[in-house]
């Protein structure tokens, strides 16, 4: 039996860190099998245009069958499964190439948005069930981690690839707190646990739960 191609991503540092837990996480899954599945780990540059290249190249080189792309979200306390992503740029701070878009589409004639075809839910219960901290989110903000989830969707839509897709946030790792005693933060222990557990959750095909999972603000 062919193994089937799972691609993973994680960011290069931003921002001024000089770690991103994206793809401190991303590279100790790379070679992963689950069942008849394998995982390539690749790093996506914190800059929009080139962003958007990379992960196009690597879907064309690696036809994956599941794409997970995961982002850091400082200040988040949990594993963030993102729902949706939007037709939108406004930077807060520039990227790692020095542009900073401010209340610019991602596509002209795309979408206003697209949801990820990852069952959020079922997943939500197997992390909760096994003690990760988790929540569904319905904002994967306006940067160059909503830009990529939003350029992965358009993608499968567009060209009708069969990939299911989607975008995790993950919170700072401890050592990059050790000066932000506020700031939350997620071992990378339970991170690696909490990943491995999204993709045997993904690879089974599970219905997904009709299940509250909404927010009230």
């Amino acid at each position: 039996m062919s193994m089937k191609i799972i691609l993973i991503t994680g960011f290069e540092p931003f921002g001024g860190e000089v770690i991103n837990p994206s793809w401190e996480l991303a590279q100790r899954l790379d070679n992963l099998q689950i069942a008849n599945y394998s995982v390539v780990s690749r790093q996506l540059s914190c800059a929009f245009d080139l962003a958007a290249e990379q992960l196009a190249e690597y879907l064309e080189e690696f036809q994956p069958v599941i794409v997970l792309n995961i982002g850091q979200a400082g200040g988040r306390q949990n594993i963030s499964l993102e729902k949706v992503a939007i037709n939108l740029i406004d930077a807060r701070i520039a990227d790692n190439l020095g542009n900073q878009p401010i209340d610019e589409v991602i596509s002209q004639n795309g979408a206003t948005a697209y949801f990820t075809n990852l069952p959020l839910k079922a997943i939500s219960y197997e992390l909760t069930q096994n003690g990760i901290p988790n929540a569904i989110s319905y904002s994967a903000g306006s940067f160059v981690c909503n830009y990529v989830f939003y350029q992965l969707m358009e993608l499968i839509e567009r060209r009708n690839l069969a990939i299911q897709g989607g975008f995790i946030h993950i919170p700072y790792l401890p050592e990059q707190v050790v000066n932000l005693a506020s700031q939350p933060s997620m071992g990378m222990e339970t991170l690696l646990k909490g990943i491995e557990l999204i993709l045997k959750c993904i690879v089974s095909q599970p219905i997904e739960l009709k299940i509250s999972g909404g927010t009230i603000c």
